[in-house]
């Protein structure tokens, strides 16, 4: 079984909205092992979505559309599914008992567009929505299966999860090839860097296979084995995980999407130790990341945001001295910033970020990107410089997540020196 995912809506052809409806479905389809042939987007046209849908049926055995169920006058993809198999609209009443459950749950009057949307496409099975009006379509002509879905996300991912993926394992049956897979996330290090690492990428891997995913962050690293015995593919993933981090594994934090805050986190909550930020450049954001966790109240103590240079001495009783002779962005202010915060606040790990996020402030000897991360504990007061690049907002979220790369390694006493 191989897919094709359309996805409709000008507002994606325009850019205004990100097409993220596709990378959620072909990741989801990657998990039952149906590899996705191509992903387009087509505009709230019908004639364009008929070529499309044409293009498909005579492509893949799969096809599967997102977007342009909605009540209003530019959604046509309800019409283009009538058109595409000649057949016309009927009432389905478990889908009008949906609407009319959602509205008085929402306090609101049913009206006759809403209505409307209880008329669906006489060859096609319905996918009940629970979280909208729109219903999804599951229609199967011709040896071949179309899913119409709504372009709303958490509506889309629902019906995938709980109906879609079941449909398509049991459609798949015995005989199907298993796929598994497991992501090893990586910080602090470039794709090339890290490719170059690894070395021989064929003696590496063997039989698997490795797909490299550069992102904001760092890079992800996508391990996958196809087979039929199970048993035998965990143990080939595990061999191949244990080879990537004999040669990179300082720099792999995770398993899966774990975001690196939550790595951090838990590693505080294993030392029951608390940590408190003194930020310049971050503006926040360390705070920010910590926070998303939750149970962070555990061992998040506070955070500061010390912009100004005053706010530096009478805060986190930096030295004016110290400032004077260094500037605010040099190692120095970094640790006296960090083990400031860890003194007033009583915390076991100070953290501190000062730098030039730019695009103003710098000068030859201080460029946009330079900054300096501090951190402060019961056995050590350090810090390391950094230099990143010219967009200021790219600056603080890569100086935030260097923080807690260096929170990290401190922990687990892996040197900060690559």
């Amino acid at each position: 079984m191989k897919a094709y995912i359309i996805t409709i809506g000008d507002e994606i052809l325009l850019g205004n909205t990100l097409n993220t409806n596709a990378a959620y479905i072909g990741n989801q389809l990657f998990e039952v092992n149906v590899p996705v042939i191509k992903t387009s987007v087509v505009g709230d046209d019908n004639d364009a979505i008929l070529n499309e849908l044409k293009l498909a049926s005579e492509t893949v055995d799969l096809i599967l559309i997102t977007g342009g169920l909605g009540p209003t006058h530019d959604d046509v993809t309800r019409k283009s599914i009538v058109d595409f198999f000649s057949t016309e609209l009927i009432e389905n009443k478990e889908v009008l008992e949906d609407i009319t459950k959602l509205f008085e749950k929402r306090k609101r009057q049913v009206t006759n567009v809403n209505k409307d949307q209880a008329l669906v496409p006489k060859i096609a099975g319905v996918i009940r929505n629970q979280l909208g009006t729109a219903p999804g379509l599951w229609i199967e002509n011709e040896q071949k299966i179309y899913v119409v879905m709504p372009g709303v996300p958490y509506e889309m991912e629902a019906m995938m999860e709980f109906t879609i993926i079941p449909k398509l394992k049991d459609i798949i049956g015995e005989g199907q090839k298993f796929l598994k897979k497991k992501m090893l996330m990586t910080t602090g290090i470039p794709e090339s860097t890290l490719y170059e690492r690894l070395g021989n990428i064929d003696e590496l891997l063997q039989d698997a296979k490795l797909a490299f995913l550069p992102n904001l962050f760092g890079v992800k690293l996508r391990l996958s084995v196809e087979g039929e015995d199970e048993k035998e593919l965990q143990n080939k993933l595990l061999e191949v995980e244990q080879r990537i981090r004999a040669k990179a594994g300082r720099f792999i934090y995770g398993i899966g999407e774990d975001p690196l805050e939550a790595v951090v986190g838990r590693l505080l909550l294993e030392r029951e130790l608390k940590i408190a930020t003194a930020e310049s450049c971050t503006g926040g954001l360390l705070g920010n990341m910590l926070t998303n966790i939750s149970g962070s109240s555990k061992y998040f103590e506070r955070g500061v945001i010390c912009y100004s240079n005053a706010a530096k001495v009478e805060i986190l009783k930096v030295n004016e001295d110290t400032l004077a002779e260094h500037g605010a962005v040099s190692m120095e202010v970094a640790m006296q910033m960090a083990e400031g915060v860890k003194s007033t606040s009583g915390s076991d790990i100070g953290l501190s970020t000062t730098g030039i996020m730019g695009p103003t402030g710098a000068n030859p000897s201080k460029p946009v990107g330079l900054v300096y991360i501090g951190y402060c504990d019961e056995k050590v007061c350090t810090a390391k410089k950094f230099n990143f690049g010219d967009d200021r907002l790219m600056n603080k979220q890569r100086t935030a997540q260097a923080a807690m790369d260096f929170v990290r390694r401190q922990l687990l006493g892996i040197s900060l020196d690559d």
